[in-house]
């Protein structure tokens, strides 16, 4: 067998085509994933659920006579960019769960992630503003979007239960900075900030598949898969065009690329605690996490969103060479 990938952060601006390369691989056969895509089964998670969440839970509060906590309005950037580190967090935690087999069995699906949202918010300094909401309308939001959690939390319970062995986590995200912006970003935007978030777990096991387009054709291929009532669905959903702009102008992962230590991948440092003669001490811990781009400028990923039976032979080669030939390049580094 060939050597299959552990996990691995697909990343990318929004409609680069991240979900459209999960959704190829998924009608490849095994044999095709291990031995050219090197990877294994996939167990998926992806923050998009929880930014989707974010807007249901200030919608419900706002119809109830309540603020909203997270966002400056429906189509607009967040309150506080700290929000940013909420959603890796929050990533930290469903990894966890995934990799220990941790079943969650709570009475309310609802009020088990407003009080996760509240404990993260807490740690970052953002606040527990679940705990000031009156009861009642605390109450009436959660019923609110009670089954839309309560099948999200079935999903990842049912990630967490299923068999480890030969199987590739796949983490999927988006990050930016605003339109023009210098490098390095500030945080929390851009990309070496989450990896600043990631746990130590996801750094040691890690390696990046980066989907390339320019933020021009970001935003056109986000304009154009944006359907009505779309913004429950990974591949419909439209990001609103301030937030394009201001949080997706531009990314930093070129430039991290670029002045890594070390070629093809993403240098992140940061100061840990380690133990040493029994007592607990500050150091510098270093990754050098392979990196390899899938170059999808001219667009080989738009075809995947139609039903199968219609993708074309030459527009399916295509995107199996340039896949498989990221893939490889990823296996190797990550030797």
């Amino acid at each position: 067998m060939a050597k299959l990938l552990d996990t691995v952060l697909l990343l990318a601006l929004p409609a680069s085509g991240k979900s459209e390369v999960r959704r190829f691989m998924e009608h490849l056969t095994k044999k095709q994933c291990e031995n050219d895509m090197h990877m294994g089964e996939t167990l998926q998670l992806d923050d998009y659920p929880y930014v989707h969440f974010m807007h249901r839970i200030d919608d419900e509060l706002s119809k109830l006579g309540w603020h909203y906590i997270f966002y400056k309005g429906a189509t607009r950037p967040f309150k506080d960019p700290m929000e940013w580190s909420t959603l890796i967090e929050l990533l930290n935690e469903d990894y966890e769960d995934l990799v220990n087999s941790n079943i969650i069995n709570v009475p309310s699906a609802a009020q088990w992630l407003f009080d996760r949202m509240d404990n993260i918010r807490e740690k970052l300094d953002l606040g527990r503003e679940f705990g000031k909401i009156p009861w009642d309308i605390r109450v009436a939001a959660g019923k609110a979007i009670e089954a839309e959690v309560a099948e999200f939390l079935k999903e990842k319970n049912a990630t967490a239960a299923a068999d480890k062995k030969n199987k590739t986590i796949v983490i999927e995200l988006a990050r930016g900075g605003a339109n023009g912006a210098k490098m390095p970003l500030t945080p929390p935007q851009g990309y070496a900030s989450a990896f600043e978030m990631f746990s130590e777990h996801i750094l040691n096991r890690a390696s990046i598949l980066y989907v390339w387009v320019t933020p021009e054709e970001s935003r056109r291929k986000n304009y154009e898969r944006a359907k009505p009532n779309g913004e429950s669905s990974i591949l419909n959903h439209g990001v609103p065009l301030e937030v394009m702009l201001g949080e997706y102008g531009c990314d930093d992962m070129a430039y991290l690329i670029e002045t890594s230590d070390k070629p093809d991948t993403v240098k992140v440092e940061r100061t840990v605690t380690v133990k040493k003669k029994g007592k607990e001490v500050f150091a510098t811990k270093t990754w050098n996490i392979p990196v390899a781009r899938f170059d999808n400028r001219e667009d080989l990923t738009t075809f995947i969103r139609k039903d199968p039976k219609e993708w074309g032979r030459e527009e399916y080669k295509k995107m199996y060479k340039g896949l498989s030939d990221a893939m490889k390049t990823l296996a190797e580094l990550s030797k």
